[in-house]
């Protein structure tokens, strides 16, 4: 089969690799229908995460067919219509029943990442049974794929870390797909205000289109001036860090108010300051996770009564062996205009 493979910082190749087999009775083979790129991968291929190592086929979202299941498997069968999600899950371990999926013993976060995964013609899904979801008939495959990761990782580690409420002033800083997909998913709690900043108009506009009460364009430097005016000088309730860079979380430290909580999303690969001198008395909680993927089935159906609409996060599509091209377009998402990218094996 053919499939996208990392070979280190900078290098990655679309390239003939060997189909994936069943490896244990709980794995399950899917042949990719559509799958996309995440802004992790981007952090991958710029090598913020060594430990991927070279030779690993990248990508952690999608929809397919089950091409073949292991004697254990019992939910699937060959030919069914399913969801890929980005967290693989036993469902058995103590993390698992604390429905900490993300920190599996035997899975987590690992396609795309410790195991090959989805930007390829087949994918292996270990733990099938926890790890896939039947996709009705009719149902909107490229809105479901937003359902693989963004969906859940933007409501789970920005909106509940964040404990959005009724009336809050909430800040989300990165307006990439999954900073808009806290977005959509933030309006669950009618928060009063939602100030989205980022350094792209194009997505600044799209936001608003989204819900976004406020924007700010912060490449002028004077994003924290903003927010504080439009708070009275009190900050805000909830910020959610959508970008993984020490710039944005520590804007995020500073519009803080007393009470509030920072809910970390992006992927960090360098380190960053914690202010304590200016928080140590503001009575705030900041909050990390990975994505458990547990509010999968709430969201689905969300997406299929049309109460949320992520299929408008996508702009561009490609074949899936124009993925070079896609991560081009992907990567310059300003130029581009790129939130979303659908990629279609054919």
């Amino acid at each position: 089969m053919k499939a996208l493979v990392y070979h280190g910082a900078g290098k990655k190749a679309w390239e003939e690799k060997p189909k994936p087999v069943i490896k244990e009775t709980t794995d399950a083979v899917v042949k990719i229908l559509k799958t996309t790129i995440c802004g992790t991968d981007l952090h991958i291929m710029k090598g913020d995460l060594p430990e991927v190592a070279d030779g690993r086929i990248i990508g952690h979202e999608g929809v397919g067919i089950v091409e073949e299941v292991g004697s254990s498997v019992s939910g699937f069968k060959k030919g069914d219509h399913v969801i890929i999600s980005c967290v693989t899950s036993c469902g058995k371990c103590e993390y698992c029943k604390k429905g900490m999926y993300s920190h599996c013993t035997d899975g987590g976060w690992i396609l795309g990442y410790m195991i090959d995964g989805c930007q390829a013609e087949y994918v292996r899904i270990p733990h099938a049974d926890n790890s896939l979801y039947h996709i009705p008939a009719g149902a909107d495959e490229e809105a479901l794929v937003m359902l693989s990761d963004i969906l859940p990782t933007g409501f789970e580690c920005g909106v509940l870390n964040g404990q959005v409420k009724p009336g809050d002033v909430v800040a989300i800083i990165g307006a990439g797909p999954v900073g808009m997909a806290a977005l959509l998913t933030s309006q669950f709690y009618t928060p009063a205000e939602i100030i989205v900043i980022d350094t792209d108009d194009n997505r600044l506009a799209v936001a608003k289109n989204f819900g976004a009460t406020h924007t700010i364009n912060s490449a002028d430097g004077k994003a924290i001036e903003k927010v504080m005016e439009l708070t009275n000088n009190r900050g805000v309730d909830v910020a959610i860090e959508a970008v993984g860079l020490a710039v944005t979380f520590e804007m995020c430290e500073a519009i803080i108010g007393a009470g509030g909580h920072i809910a970390n999303i992006g992927v960090h690969g360098k380190s960053v300051t914690l202010h304590l001198e200016s928080l140590w008395s503001k009575n705030i909680t900041i909050t990390t996770r990975l994505v458990d993927t547990v509010t999968t089935p709430m969201l689905f159906k969300t997406v299929q009564s049309k109460k949320i609409e992520p299929k408008k996060l996508i702009t561009h599509h490609f074949k899936l062996d124009q993925v070079i091209e896609a991560y081009d377009t992907f990567g310059n998402a300003a130029k581009e205009k790129a939130l979303k990218v659908i990629l279609t094996n054919e």
